[in-house]
């Protein structure tokens, strides 16, 4: 019963948190967004303490449920090992820890944590090494069969769906999803939980902490024959039945021993003075030690995402992409806050970059914010009426905000270049730019002074303008903008 419950509620958890990261509409996260936010990491760079303490007092009730139940890169690792028994049942075997290895990671992790090297942090958070799997990888299938849905409901004039665009956002993070996936999959059908007792860093905390767990599984030294079936089917291969020990640290409560077990010698429960209790099993020679990473090479194509736009203007004119301007400074969400707090916190699970309507955000391909989002105008621009990057991001980076705060919140400030401006290149009227300000911080004053029927010219009031990018997403000019955004390290309300 108690591994039933225990499937059930993974199963819900892993299936929301999924549809949380491949919602485009971002109808969801008004519902499920907790469950992100619940996550260990996030929660402790948001400092939620509610959050943390009750993850905390949870593990030293049950032990590390949190593994097996609420962190989808642990259930994601279950579904895996679950399709491997299909080829080979009782395929695990015990094998020694490797706590030098456990709480190596752990101190690199911490180091660069504070040290604020986010690149390797993100890397190795369980969470957010889901999310961009998600986001990146089961993503675009979703939106693809979402598209043939519209295709066809169109066909029947029905509005039910609507066709959504399916564009690669980041070449570099695509690849670490891809490698990423492709060694979880290697490690979880050959070793089960691998990544959880040797590399993840949340894992070593919490099964530090689960040495101490009120309930876990006990072994009945009276009962058990040592049949070795509870070992054999551990995925954390902590079992050592050859002495009737386990190693809780490793444990994630999984209760695939309680079930497998035909002799009712395991139970869940708190360890009894008169039981031999479970401890820390010292190494035996001769023991086998699980793989530890398996490099796979994977090529990553980037037209396999291509952006599927219109070429053509009015079956004329080739459009030309527009190319990302050289700022200075990146542009970052409003309620960021600052470069610095943005980059202290955000742990990089591509949720906001999922939700985003307008296809402004993307992860950044820079070493020290490596995968972080940052916003770009060449797809769209930062709707004043839209929070949802906000409402979603779980770690705090992104601070909640009101419609009527992201009005007056200066991420950036436009620039005007002259030279690519086609009111120069093309002697032609435009003044787009002022037309879609929503700000009216560009005014078209004429080009000379003396003659007020002069063509005319963008004059940009920097105090007024909030950075949103309206005018350098619609301005014609190909391939840059004769406008573009300056991000600013700090936000500012005005």
């Amino acid at each position: 019963m108690l591994r039933k419950i225990r499937l059930t509620l993974a199963i819900v958890f892993f299936t929301l948190i999924t549809l949380l990261f491949l919602d485009f509409t971002g109808t969801l996260h008004a519902w499920f967004g907790w469950m992100a936010k619940i996550q260990f990491l996030p929660a402790l760079l948001a400092l939620n303490v509610g959050v943390v303490l009750a993850l905390v007092i949870l593990t030293l009730l049950l032990g590390r449920v949190y593994c097996s139940v609420i962190c989808p890169l642990g259930v994601f690792q279950d579904i895996v090992a679950w399709f491997a028994k299909k080829s080979k049942k009782n395929r695990y075997r015990h094998s020694p820890a490797l706590s030098w290895l456990r709480y190596g990671v752990l101190g690199v992790f911490v180091i660069t944590l504070v040290a604020g090297v986010h690149s390797f942090v993100a890397l190795l958070a369980p969470y957010s090494s889901y999310g961009r799997i998600a986001s990146n990888l089961f993503a675009p299938v979703y939106q693809w069969g979402n598209n043939l849905l519209a295709y066809l409901a169109e066909r029947a004039d029905s509005y039910a769906f609507y066709d959504t665009t399916v564009w690669l956002k980041s070449l570099p993070t695509f690849v670490i999803a891809a490698v990423t996936l492709v060694v979880l999959v290697v490690l979880a059908w050959r070793g089960g939980r691998t990544y959880c007792n040797t590399i993840c860093p949340v894992g070593t905390v919490l099964g530090f902490l689960s040495k101490y767990a009120y309930l876990k599984p006990v072994i009945d030294t009276d009962k058990c024959i040592n049949c070795n079936l509870c070992a054999r089917n551990c995925k954390a291969s902590c079992i050592d039945i050859k002495n009737h020990q386990i190693d809780y640290s490793r444990c994630v409560a999984c209760m695939d021993c309680l079930d497998k077990c035909k002799h009712q010698a395991l139970r869940y429960a708190h360890p009894s003075k008169t039981k031999v209790e479970a401890t820390e099993k010292k190494p035996e020679e001769g023991s086998s030690r699980r793989a530890f990473l398996t490099s796979t090479a994977l090529a990553a194509s980037a037209a396999v995402l291509k952006a599927q736009e219109m070429k053509v203007d009015g079956g004329l004119a080739t459009i030309e992409d527009k190319k990302i301007p050289n700022r200075k400074t990146p542009i970052l969400p409003p309620g960021a806050q600052s470069a610095r707090h943005f980059t202290q916190h955000c742990t990089a699970c591509q949720l906001c970059v999922s939700v985003c309507p307008n296809e402004v955000l993307r992860p950044s391909t820079g070493l020290m914010t490596l995968m972080q989002p940052f916003s770009s105008y060449e797809r769209g621009y930062c709707r004043p009426e839209c929070t949802k990057c906000s409402e979603v991001c779980p770690a705090g980076a992104i601070k909640p905000i009101t419609v009527a705060d992201k009005s007056s919140i200066q991420i950036g400030h436009a620039v005007w270049i002259k030279r690519n401006c086609v009111v120069k290149t093309d002697k032609v009227e435009c003044g787009n730019c002022a037309r879609h300000c929503p700000t009216g911080a560009i005014t078209m004053v004429p080009s000379d002074p003396k003659n007020p029927d002069s063509l005319k010219f963008p004059a940009i009031d920097t105090e007024r303008c909030i950075g949103c990018g309206a005018c350098e997403n619609l301005c014609p000019a190909r391939p840059f903008s004769a406008i573009y955004v300056e991000g600013h390290e700090r936000h500012r309300i005005i």
